[in-house]
């Protein structure tokens, strides 16, 4: 245990309070503004991981977050070092995952006066997260860690900032010492009113710091929806000839209830399309899930229940779902629930323990399953029909490997506890067509924001979240070139994640409307990298497949290899395909 000094050391007050709060690893790029947070946590037992790019930091623990239903921890440093974040840290709130991302600044006294790495950083992050906390004593930074854990959960999850300046971090004595350095022994008045300001400065910093008061771990109620709109929801569920449900990531915030989640929906009987964090919830092949023609089942439905989906994009604004249909719109967030589209029923709060509540407030006797059969069975139909396409696709033959059966092999290869990361355009967008997660929270791509380069650091976070779990990258090669450099952080650790990488030397989401419509392929051509060589040079495994008859003896080795604890990289030559054509999202 840590001694009485060390307990009004600043790090240690944070760490004390990331140990309270049940986090298991900090993802991290080092910096003198936070080692001292670094140093006590794992003197604490906290595992340290170490990552080359502070991106990389924020994606792992947003990775761990969606996985344990706990806030993941990262750690930067000033500056850049949190500049460097914001594309994860903006991801992360767009996906609503709860991540505490921990900064350093340049010491209290000195900011705004041109001291190292020194920027305001509030305007930089406050946009993206729920809570930009701002810590000036040292006795609040464990409070501010407890708060940091409390919001980030609460009503829709989402990142929050703790700004720890280094002045605060470091045991008192040497930093007393510091400011007794800075403050000189000069006899002028200048001098003088130096010292008297720094001295007051530094008692205000310590005010308090002396008394300890033990982290507080505050309970967060999931938010629940009303037994209007639950009973408003039963009436038209039971009505409804042709219902449908889309289930989104936000139905699995509360992560442990997944099975539970699961049990529910496969006793509502209605037949469902899953999304994001929701893909395997039901398994591989459950009768109620359908994989295909989205789009058109909702347009036929009469009734549509959307589980923590918003009617963006994916959802063309809210025209997939026809007019005269009754929509049901079951949300944590009351804009999400409503955005572009009015639902007929709001059902505000947890969408994971909405489906729960329905389920269970069936009659008894009450199972859709009959009543459903024949609209199931058209759906099924349906699938049946765009599987057996997909499976004369895969036939087709070329020069190199054609990847729609590069993913039929994968999906025969890949063990049941595979938990699979997305990151990529075309080549993922692809594997979503042909690949199917094995049971819930085994897909991981990074949601609305559509980002590039979450694959090292989801990865990352999965294998530490899911120690047993078998992990898979599936990179395209634009996507491989932003994670690429962390096999070095998978060596070092002992992550042996299995990179897939599509290679067909191009952007080819991008290339492939482009090329149509502006009959130009400026900025989409890549090379026919050896990606398989740069991983091996981190001292990882590298392995080229140029032809399908290699896929099946390279998937079997990259397993073999990860199973003895050795990252790998699978560097896959495809041949160009016509599987996505008209495909651009706007």
């Amino acid at each position: 245990m840590p001694t009485e000094k060390t307990s009004r050391h600043g790090g240690d007050r944070v760490a004390e309070a990331l140990q309270a709060h049940g986090v298991r690893a900090i993802f991290t790029l080092c910096g003198g503004h936070i080692s001292p947070i670094l140093s006590a946590s794992k003197a604490r037992g906290i595992r340290i991981v170490d990552v080359r790019d502070e991106a990389t930091a924020v994606f792992a623990a947003d990775a761990s977050a969606r996985l344990l239903g706990l806030p993941g921890v990262a750690a930067v440093t000033a500056g850049p070092g949190i500049s460097n974040t914001i594309t994860a840290l903006k991801n992360a709130q767009l996906a609503q995952s709860p991540v505490i991302l921990i900064g350093g600044a340049a010491p209290t006294a000195l900011q705004g006066r041109g001291a190292l790495q020194d920027i305001d950083q509030r305007p930089l992050v406050a946009p993206h997260v729920k809570l930009f906390k701002k810590i000036t004593r040292v006795c609040d930074l464990g409070p501010a860690v407890d708060e940091a854990f409390a919001v980030a959960q609460a009503g829709v999850p989402g990142p929050v900032f703790i700004e720890c300046p280094v002045d605060l971090l470091y045991d008192e004595v040497s930093i007393r010492q510091w400011y007794a350095d800075a403050a000189g022994k000069g006899r002028s008045l200048p001098d003088r009113l130096l010292r008297f300001y720094l001295n007051r400065h530094v008692k205000k910093m310590f005010h308090g710091s002396h008394e300890h008061a033990a982290p507080q771990v505050r309970a967060v109620a999931a938010p629940r929806a009303s037994d209007a709109s639950l009973q408003a929801a039963l009436a038209a569920l039971a009505k409804a000839q042709r219902p449908l449900l889309v289930i989104g990531s936000q139905a699995l915030v509360l992560s442990a209830e997944a099975q539970h989640l699961a049990q529910a929906v496969a006793k509502l009987g209605v037949p469902v399309y899953l999304s994001g964090m929701a893909r395997g919830l039901l398994g591989r092949q459950h009768p109620l899930q359908m994989r295909h023609q989205r789009r058109q089942a909702l347009r036929e439905a009469d009734c549509v229940l959307l589980a923590g989906v918003p009617c963006d994009f994916r959802l063309d604004y809210g025209k997939h779902v026809r007019r005269n249909a009754t929509l049901i719109a079951a949300n944590r967030s009351v804009k999400d629930a409503r955005l572009n589209r009015k639902p007929d029923i709001a059902a505000i709060g947890d969408a994971g323990l909405f489906l729960q509540a329905l389920a269970q407030a069936q009659p008894a006797g009450g199972s859709a399953n009959s009543r459903l059969a024949p609209w199931v069975a058209q759906l099924r139909g349906r699938d049946a029909q765009r599987e057996l396409e997909i499976d004369q696709q895969a036939r087709a033959t070329g020069e190199f490997v054609n990847p729609i059966a590069l993913f039929r092999a994968l999906e025969q290869e890949a063990g049941e506890n595979a938990v699979l990361v997305a990151d990529g355009g075309d080549f993922v967008a692809t594997a979503s067509y042909v690949l199917h997660p094995r049971a819930p929270l085994s897909w991981l791509d990074p949601g609305a924001f559509g980002t590039l380069g979450v694959g090292a650091g989801f990865a990352l976070g999965a294998a530490l979240a899911c120690p047993a779990s078998e992990v898979w990258i599936i990179f395209g090669d634009g996507a491989c070139g932003y994670g690429l450099v962390e096999f070095d952080t998978f060596v070092r650790h002992g992550i042996p994640v299995i990179a897939l990488v599509g290679n067909d030397a191009g952007w080819t989401q991008i290339a492939r409307e482009q090329v149509k419509m502006l009959h130009d392929d400026v900025a989409t051509v890549l090379a026919r990298t050896n990606y398989h060589e740069v991983a091996a040079g981190f001292g990882a495994e590298g392995i080229l497949v140029r032809h399908m008859d290699q896929v099946p003896a390279a998937l079997a080795r990259a397993r073999a290899l990860a199973h003895s604890g050795k990252p790998v990289l699978v560097n896959v030559w495809l041949d160009k395909t016509e599987f996505r054509e008209g495909s651009l999202s706007m």
